[in-house]
């Protein structure tokens, strides 16, 4: 079991910078392969970023490639999504996942935990 909280949402101009954050409990977080996805209403979830449970992998949605970079910190049972350059349309609820494997999961279905997400605002 793993419980997972995210922070560092907020609202920020074309351009700017944010760094979202998910807390993880459980000591077995570095067992697990930790994800991204967002989602604006009326659309489904859609994966972001992912990365493995040691972090030598990693994943971007097309559409982050280049501006977003996921990482984790094993010993502080955080993974981080560092967004730059944000975009309006990268406006959504931001949810972490987790879910024990080796590899790296692109797919929502693929993940057992969920965090309760932190809203992202980019204005124009």
């Amino acid at each position: 079991q793993v419980q997972l909280v995210e922070s560092g949402g907020g609202l920020v101009q074309t351009g700017g910078s944010l760094r979202l954050s998910c807390a993880a409990s459980g000591r077995t977080f570095s067992s697990y392969a930790m994800g991204w996805f967002r989602q604006v209403p009326g659309k489904e979830r859609e994966f972001v970023a992912a990365i493995s449970w040691t972090g030598g992998n990693t994943a971007y949605a097309e559409s982050v490639k280049g501006r977003f970079t996921i990482s984790r910190d094993n010993a502080k049972n955080t993974v981080y999504l560092q967004m730059n350059s944000l975009k309006p349309e990268d406006t959504a609820v931001y949810y972490c996942a987790a879910n024990p494997a080796i590899g790296v999961l692109t797919t929502a279905n693929l993940y057992g935990y969920w965090g309760q997400g932190t809203q992202v605002t980019v204005s124009s």
